[in-house]
């Protein structure tokens, strides 16, 4: 039997890097296909090709008419860029995985546990619409021409060079500096978060299986955590206890409008979420890491990496302001 043949569009984003890896060392033929400005190496055994997706004639130059088993578009966010792939790929690959986000989900969330049932609306955040949209639009050539879609719904996924939580290393840099910093509510809302190595087990696991044709998963971990508990986890690791001062989501967004959304959109809700269904169709799936043992390795690839110390003065100003304002 033939290995199976993988394109992935993107390839080494957070999610990306880890299933190509992981579905190179499973033995798939694993081409990325992007623009090659990645701080992320590609896995090693993996074929990369050098094109900007948005650029159809390097595209057709790049790929040079071959044909897929799967693929993966890591970087489409809006229906015109489904349909561009649609209008590329279809009778050329044997399945289309569109990573969609859990953010999609109705908000404010009705009830817990999420399941893929859970009704997609969420009014806050325009790129959760927008997947919204691009799942409605793969439905559709799913049922009338029965392209073979598989739609995954992550939530917050990280790894090693990101900092999994609202601010990111600015948010780490005052803690370090004994500073004060904003979160939103009371810190009590529940937050799940998945490891990226964890994901990429349920991600490798539906290519090329046939049960995922026409059919939707959510792929996040079971770790929960309280934003105080991340805050704190994360702050041990760089060495301090963080101090934090609480601020409404409605105010942090009016404050910073262009993060409209982030918040009153997904973070600012408690999400938890039911994994039967990937775990019925990918037995395998099981999340091992938590947060608590991978924050160690994100502080120090970050101390050891200061390109990636990056703090944005608008949001360490804001929330300075914030501070002021509530002493």
């Amino acid at each position: 039997m033939s290995a199976t043949r993988v394109l992935f569009i993107g390839g080494t984003g957070i999610i990306s890097s880890a299933a190509s890896a992981l579905a190179a060392e499973r033995g798939m033929e694993v081409t990325l296909l992007n623009r090659g400005r990645s701080r992320r190496a590609p896995a090693d055994g993996v074929e990369v090709l050098t094109a900007d997706i948005a650029d159809a004639a390097a595209v057709d130059a790049a790929l040079a008419g071959r044909e897929f088993d799967v693929v993966a578009d890591m970087v489409a966010f809006t229906p015109d860029q489904v349909q561009r792939d649609i209008d590329r790929f279809e009778g050329r690959t044997g399945q289309y995985v569109f990573i969609s986000s859990a953010s999609a989900y109705q908000k404010p969330v009705a009830r817990l546990p999420i399941t893929e049932s859970t009704p997609l609306r969420n009014p806050f955040w325009q790129y959760s619409r927008d997947k919204i949209a691009c799942e409605e639009l793969l439905a559709e050539v799913y049922r009338d021409r029965a392209f073979p879609v598989t739609v995954l719904r992550p939530s917050h996924t990280y790894d090693k060079w990101t900092i999994p939580a609202f601010g990111g290393w600015t948010a780490i840099d005052r803690i370090r500096r004994n500073e004060e910093i904003i979160v939103h509510g009371d810190g009590t809302s529940l937050w799940t978060l998945t490891h990226a190595s964890d994901f990429a087990v349920g991600f490798v696991g539906l290519l090329g299986n046939p049960l995922a044709y026409g059919d939707t998963f959510q792929i996040t971990s079971d770790f929960v955590y309280t934003w105080n508990e991340i805050y704190s986890i994360l702050g041990r690791a760089a060495g301090a206890e963080p101090r934090l001062r609480y601020a409404t989501s409605a105010a942090i967004e009016s404050a910073a409008p262009e993060r409209s959304g982030q918040l009153t959109g997904d973070m600012a809700h408690s999400v938890v979420f039911d994994n039967t269904k990937i775990r019925r169709v990918v037995p395998e799936f099981n999340p091992t890491v938590a947060l608590h043992r991978a924050a160690d390795e994100i502080i120090e690839w970050h101390d050891t990496h200061p390109e990636l110390q990056r703090v944005d003065p608008d949001l360490d100003t804001l929330f300075s302001r914030f501070v002021d304002e509530r002493a």
